[in-house]
């Protein structure tokens, strides 16, 4: 571990026990600014941290306000935007919305208000099987497509998308695995180099969004079933394996970055920060969840280790006064401000896959 790494568990262990714990940090963060119901994308967050019950600050249940407030209907054809006119995203990336649905645990008859009528999850999942393309599933924003349609078809499920192909998404998913074997090559040959990192250039895994951790839990998830479980093996066993070497290595990085930066840059590296570690325990969190994954030790060691990072991460960023000052922040830096939300509820829903575990 490096210095800064080696400090910031020091800091922790010796943290006074009056201080909120990281999650109730991030939780208060997410449920706080994830509640505009002008904002789905913020909702949809709010949703996988809290669950179903999270409800938009004008009282009315998360969900509903997505569905009916921005679901669109052209023709036969349900559409959510990208963004609103004014750039606040709706669905930046494709079905991100009708995942969060379906993880958060609606059956495929659950019933929506929707503009021109009441509609059902399943109706939803049936217009993305129409318009389901691999190119653009197996592409870097195609994660919560895979993910979603993992979740809402039974194993070994086929269907024909609107182009009239026969999808059989057991070979999508394979095909998935084999991207993220592809995107992961550099990082897989560092950690067998012994390296102590590689460094990020947005190459690989580094060119997608959330630094790749949705495709990687789109394709853990699917490892659920257990004939893929035997088919894939050793293959996602390296897989879990790369991800664990990962964290030793961006966090030397981060910690070599916020020792360098200049103050009015720390900011973005705190967020940073947060994002990955909050995203590998929710990660790894989920894939115990869903298929019965047991760590090693030196695993459940990392698991530890990013819970001890992102804690120093958090109270960091609680001094600073960003969570404090949201307003100015939206002002000045809108993306920044949305990582502030995004990444809170993601970290908070990580934490707590571990809260009783590893002596959590």
């Amino acid at each position: 571990m490096t210095s800064v790494t080696l400090a910031l568990l020091a800091l922790l262990s010796a943290a006074p026990a009056a201080r909120p714990p990281a999650e109730e940090v991030l939780r208060t963060q997410c449920r706080t600014w994830a509640a505009d119901p002008k904002n789905p994308w913020a909702l949809a967050h709010g949703i996988a941290a809290e669950g179903r019950a999270f409800k938009a600050r004008d009282g009315r249940r998360a969900a509903d306000v997505i569905v009916s407030d921005f679901l669109r209907r052209e023709g036969p054809d349900l559409r959510f935007d990208a963004f609103a006119a004014d750039g606040t995203p709706v669905e930046p990336h494709p079905n991100l919305l009708v995942k969060t649905l379906l993880l958060a645990g609606y059956p495929a008859s659950q019933s929506f208000r929707a503009s021109g009528g009441p509609i059902t999850l399943g109706a939803l999942v049936e217009d993305l099987k129409r318009d389901f393309r691999r190119d653009a599933a197996l592409s870097p924003h195609g994660a919560w497509t895979l993910d979603a349609l993992s979740h809402a078809l039974p194993a070994g499920a086929t269907f024909t998308n609107g182009a009239a192909e026969r999808i059989r998404f057991d070979g999508v998913m394979d095909e998935a695995l084999a991207l993220l074997e592809r995107e992961h090559a550099e990082l897989m040959a560092g950690m067998k180099a012994g390296l102590p990192q590689v460094p990020k250039r947005k190459q690989g895994i580094y060119a997608h969004p959330c630094g790749g951790l949705h495709l990687f839990q789109a394709v853990a998830s699917h490892a659920r079933h257990p004939a893929v479980r035997k088919a894939w093996g050793p293959r996602l066993d390296a897989q879990v394996d790369v991800l664990v070497y990962r964290l030793g290595s961006e966090s030397r990085q981060y910690d070599a970055a916020l020792t360098s930066a200049p103050p009015a840059y720390r900011l973005p590296v705190l967020v940073q920060m947060v994002k990955f570690y909050g995203h590998f325990l929710e990660t790894l969190g989920r894939y115990r969840e869903e298929t019965g994954w047991t760590p090693t030790p030196e695993q459940a060691r990392a698991v530890e280790q990013a819970r001890a990072l992102l804690d120093g991460a958090v109270r960091r960023l609680d001094a600073s006064g960003a969570f404090r000052d949201m307003e100015s922040v939206k002002t000045a830096q809108y993306q920044l401000y949305l990582d502030l939300i995004g990444d809170a509820c993601h970290a908070a829903h990580g934490l707590s896959y571990w809260r009783n575990h590893l002596g959590g």
